[in-house]
């Protein structure tokens, strides 16, 4: 191995040098091209040279809109043992914006991998090993490449740089969290007047008519397995009856992977189960985009269940489905994502502070409408199964 990699998430990179001073201090020389540094060992035996090629998002902006989307691409691929671990990953990949790429001219030793790991833990990044091997800033295995995890007890970590980049100012921005404070002070609903704006309209990612069908229909069909399960249904012919409904609707492809660790369990938990049909809040804001719901009600109650169903049982195939739903504008959904984001914060520090939540507002329903409503806009490109939930 001549390679290894750190990624950091650092708000500059002036300090670079003089932690590469800090760390070759004794028999080294340390010569600067641009952007790369030559260290050179000076002893008369056992020469070697290494080149560190330091990148950040300002200098190559180019290489990190393609890498770092390849880089998760390439984790998410991977078949974790711990999913939990897995989102902690996938979240400390999406805020790099530093690289610092070593490469030896020969094999690297164990007293190099020492150097360099003195490097990762100044830096405070993490290291990449040829193959995929992660590691945490101490030099401890974050995930092997085969999805086993390390013994590291890892956290991912962000620059404030990176973090106050996520909070997108506009007037769009500011009007929309406006019209929501005026909707919950005519409502006496306690706000913060701090929580921030959510971005403007062409930061999102909408997803289609189509995606939003389909992704309905298939969270529909595990709700209604969900509901077996919670219920101590026979799981065996639950499984066989909705896989068949899957198949018949040809949505199999638009069940997440945590649903389908569920679905496909031996004995799938029941407390999963009871989670999942909550999902149903969820479901309702498909529905409500697809404009199957008029509109989505004051979020103190459960949402009419059998109705849900219905607008799928009564369809043959999917087709059918899909030709009666007509898509909702964006400007509508985006109003109801920033509305549901401020009601979860007056339903968090409710609780938080040992009240009752005002207007009974129901926190279950509040959040899985945001699950909803967040997946559809496509905030921050996140996973259904992963949808952010902060306050």
């Amino acid at each position: 191995m001549n390679h290894f990699t750190i990624f950091a998430s650092k708000n500059d990179t002036d300090d670079i040098q003089d932690k590469l001073s800090d760390v070759f201090a004794k028999g080294f020389a340390i010569e600067k091209r641009d952007n790369e540094y030559i260290v050179k060992s000076k002893g008369f035996f056992k020469k070697y040279r290494c080149s560190i090629n330091v990148l950040s998002e300002d200098t190559d902006p180019d290489y990190f809109a393609k890498n770092i989307p390849g880089m998760m691409g390439y984790y998410d691929a991977i078949p974790f043992e711990d999913e939990r671990l897995k989102e902690l990953v996938m979240i400390q990949i999406s805020v790099f914006n530093t690289v610092i790429a070593i490469e030896m001219d020969k094999e690297m030793t164990d007293d190099h991998m020492q150097l360099f790991t003195n490097l990762l833990a100044s830096v405070g990044g993490i290291g990449f090993l040829p193959g995929g091997t992660l590691l945490d800033q101490n030099g401890v295995v974050i995930v092997y490449p085969n999805g086993e995890s390390g013994p590291s007890d890892f956290r991912p970590h962000a620059c404030t740089r990176k973090i106050k980049a996520q909070e997108i100012t506009s007037a769009q921005g500011e009007a929309r969290k406006n019209k929501t404070i005026a909707f919950l002070t005519n409502k006496e609903i306690p706000y913060a007047a701090s929580l921030p704006q959510l971005p403007p309209l062409e930061s999102y990612y909408f997803k289609s008519q189509e995606e939003i069908a389909k992704r309905a229909v298939a969270l529909l069909i595990i709700i209604q397995f969900a509901c077996d399960v919670a219920q101590n249904g026979n799981i065996e012919e639950s499984r066989d009856f909705f896989t068949n409904m899957l198949r018949k609707y040809e949505v199999q492809e638009w069940v997440t992977d945590h649903e389908k660790l569920f679905f496909e369990a031996r004995n799938p938990s029941t407390q999963e189960a009871v989670n999942i049909s909550w999902q149903y809040e969820a479901y309702w804001t498909l529905i409500w985009a697809l404009g199957l719901v008029e509109e989505l009600n004051f979020p103190d109650d459960v949402c009419d269940c059998e109705y849900a169903i219905q607008v799928v049982s009564g369809c043959e195939t999917f087709e059918q489905f899909y030709d009666q739903t007509t898509m909702r504008d964006k400007e509508e959904m985006l109003d109801e994502a920033d509305k549901i984001y401020r009601l979860h914060w007056a339903c968090v520090d409710s609780r938080i502070n040992g009240q009752v939540a005002p207007l009974a507002l129901n926190e279950s329903v509040v959040m899985e409408r945001r699950r909803g409503l967040f997946w559809i806009i496509g905030y921050q490109q996140e996973e259904w199964d992963t949808i952010s939930m902060d306050t």
